[in-house]
């Protein structure tokens, strides 16, 4: 199972998860969220970690050129679209992405079917609140091409893996505080959820 773990601040939390396991890490260009980073910081993370691990940037309401911007200048690999857009924004993206879905009911998580997507519990703000999704909703769906996100922790995530999905994504369950890892936390997610 692919795995990212998100809301990277320093570069411990970065190599505690590569070390682990992980797949892919999220800095988060939010600067509303405990969890922000500056891209200049992001950077300098990003550089001492090897081309194998996905570096991905999260965003909330910024524009296809602030992105493609902060993504070049924090070496990223991706971004994480975390806010509604519309089809526009989607073609003036210069750089590869994740559809985010905020899910308040089981129809949302047909949103984008077919594509490589985040699905997230739906709350006031952005992310980062380890509120979970009813699993029930995901029984009778195609959860291959589905990230799942919200409320995981490494005593649940084992929970989630007989529906399928193409991969987790863990923040707040793996923290000792906002934007700071529980390096136990991270390496006993990471070895359930890979095992």
């Amino acid at each position: 199972m692919w795995v990212k773990i998100c809301g990277i601040t320093n570069l411990e939390d970065a190599l505690c998860a590569l070390n682990a396991g992980a797949d892919a890490l999220g800095f988060v260009f939010y600067p509303k969220s405990p969890r922000y980073i500056t891209p200049e910081n992001a950077k300098n993370i990003a550089e001492q970690l090897p081309m194998t691990v996905k570096k991905i940037g999260l965003f909330v309401e910024a524009s296809p050129e602030e992105i493609g911007a902060v993504c070049k200048e924090a070496h990223m690999d991706m971004a994480q679209i975390h806010f509604e857009v519309d089809d526009a924004f989607w073609s003036a993206l210069k750089v590869p992405y994740l559809r985010v879905v905020r899910a308040k009911e089981t129809s949302d998580i047909e949103e984008y079917k077919g594509l490589i997507r985040l699905i997230d519990a739906h709350v006031e703000g952005y992310g980062g609140a380890g509120q979970r999704l009813d699993l029930s909703w995901f029984e009778h769906a195609d959860c291959e091409n589905i990230i799942l996100a919200g409320g995981l922790s490494p005593e649940n995530v084992e929970q989630v893996k007989p529906l399928g999905f193409y991969g987790v994504d863990v923040s707040s369950g793996v923290e000792r505080a906002k934007g700071l890892k529980d390096h136990e936390k991270v390496e006993m997610f990471l070895k359930r959820a890979k095992a």
